[in-house]
């Protein structure tokens, strides 16, 4: 089983899986395959995208938000991730 090392890789790893569920899901619609399935499979590139996200947030308050926090700009970084949160819901 492929196991990506670093951080980027396993952001790359969940964006190539979610293009793959995309994929299918455009040719399941071009084929007219039933709806419950579409949303399935749709769902599935929605929970990539979801996970791709989490890894990107996670590396961003590991590194750049850590960094403005160490250099005096803590409020700033927080204003951005809860910007970040409040476009989620």
């Amino acid at each position: 089983m492929y196991r990506p090392k670093d951080t980027q890789e396993r952001i790359l790893h969940r964006f190539k899986i979610a293009q793959g569920h995309l994929k299918k899901v455009l040719k399941m619609v071009e084929d007219q395959e039933y709806c419950i399935d579409v949303i399935h499979q749709s769902q599935a590139v929605q929970k990539a995208l979801r996970e791709a996200d989490h890894l990107i947030l996670e590396n961003h308050l590991k590194t750049c938000a850590a960094d403005a926090m160490k250099n005096g700009r803590g409020e700033e970084a927080v204003k951005e991730v809860m910007n970040v949160f409040k476009k989620m819901v």
